[in-house]
């Protein structure tokens, strides 16, 4: 269906514009007289053609602003389908104003807004559809939209710790092995003909780093492919069912950062689940949502056969106990909090301490890969420099 440009007066008589998806002009006309807003203009949407792609992506952040300034108007008493539609007029962001057109007019349509925020899983996850869902049963939606707020606020700080970790290593390594392929590809054909010029055998080092030097530069047109090529292998590899099974297992045995990334599962885990809990999502279905929103495979397993032996009549505490993945002090609080009846308040503690745990074990990894780093990028750089120079603490020798 085509897209209409409207404007019209609302019944406090202030002016109103937006877009909106309908057969003809009339059909347009009469959607917002159902809304109560009184149509001055109405015009077919103009296409525009462009040559690049100019659509943002739509950040956590946008959702999370979203989601706070929706709970307050819901607060205030304003109707769901006007919440919206002052949401989209005012959103910068044309893709993510799209998408908020596209929910109001399937709510219009009759459908609930869980279902229509459900359209979007690019923006809108299977968490934060199955809270609004519980959201509108319970008619706390306003409630629900603030915790799903808080809730991606401390899942994007704890993802933002965890990335700001590893960029540091990954840039000094980067750094390292560029200017050593320069000093290999520019510098040290110098070097080697200035050696010849000279005459006499190189020592041993020399030799091995001149013979690098020239299978580079004789071969780049191969090496640089294949390596492009074996890269693009191993990610496509790591892409497959089998692959990522392999990943995620090896990931959280790996010394060091196999550990922090048990930390951010289990608080991701606790803060997701104690959110669901609290906002009255049943258990079983809260766990089959946290399991699928895990970002890992073995944790994933274990969450479901957790979800598994519960409907058996287990506990939770049990079977993630028998998982080996979550640590005993977790498993012993979730016991406890399934005890007293307060197991969302048991998630959250849970969640806090890792979280914490977290920014603790980041803060660490930093200050002990700082002085690795700068010995490797000291060792190689200053390594290739030494086997150049060996010859010319030789050269006397040579020249006699």
């Amino acid at each position: 269906m085509p897209i209409y440009k409207w404007e019209g007066k609302s019944r406090t008589g202030a002016m109103v514009r937006g877009e909106m998806e309908a057969p003809n002009q009339d059909a347009v006309a009469a959607k917002l007289r159902s809304q109560q807003v009184i149509a001055t203009k109405v015009a077919p949407k103009g296409r525009s053609i462009t040559l690049f792609r100019t659509e943002r992506k739509i950040t956590e952040r946008e959702v999370v602003i979203f989601s706070r300034q929706f709970a307050t108007m819901i607060d205030a008493g304003l109707p769901l389908v006007q919440c919206l539609d002052i949401l989209m007029n005012q959103q910068d962001n044309k893709s993510f104003a799209k998408v908020l057109s596209e929910v109001k007019t399937d709510v219009e349509s009759g459908s609930t807004f869980a279902k229509a925020l459900g359209k979007h899983p690019k923006v809108f996850d299977q968490l934060y559809v199955a809270l609004v869902a519980a959201g509108e049963v319970g008619g706390i939606l306003d409630t629900i939209m603030n915790r799903l707020s808080s809730y991606i606020e401390k899942s994007m700080k704890l993802k933002k710790k965890v990335k700001g970790a590893l960029v540091y290593p990954a840039t000094v390594l980067s750094v390292g092995l560029i200017v050593a392929l320069i000093l290999l590809i520019f510098v040290i054909p110098v070097f080697q003909k200035m050696f010849e010029d000279f005459g006499g055998t190189l020592p041993g080092p020399t030799q091995f780093v001149v013979n690098i030097s020239h299978f580079l530069r004789s071969y780049w047109f191969i090496l640089f492919p294949g390596i492009a090529a074996g890269i693009f292998g191993i990610r496509y590899a790591l892409n497959t069912p089998k692959g990522r099974t392999i990943k995620d297992d090896v990931s959280l045995k790996l010394p060091i950062i196999g550990e922090l990334l048990r930390k951010v599962a289990v608080a991701k885990f606790t803060r997701t689940l104690g959110t669901m809990i609290t906002s009255g999502v049943p258990i079983l279905d809260g766990l089959d949502i946290v399991a699928r929103t895990a970002g890992n495979q073995t944790i994933e397993r274990a969450i479901l056969k957790t979800k598994e032996r519960i409907s058996e009549g287990k506990t939770i505490a049990e079977p993630l106990m028998e998982s080996g993945v979550f640590p005993a002090m977790v498993c012993q609080m979730i016991t406890v909090g399934e005890a007293t009846g307060a197991l969302d308040v048991m998630l959250a503690k849970i969640a806090d301490f890792y979280e914490d745990e977290v920014d603790m074990t980041t803060d660490a990894l930093t200050t002990l890969l700082e002085p690795i780093m700068m010995v490797f990028l000291g060792g190689l750089v200053g390594g290739l420099l030494i086997t150049m120079y060996l010859p010319i603490f030789k050269l006397v020798t040579v020249i006699g």
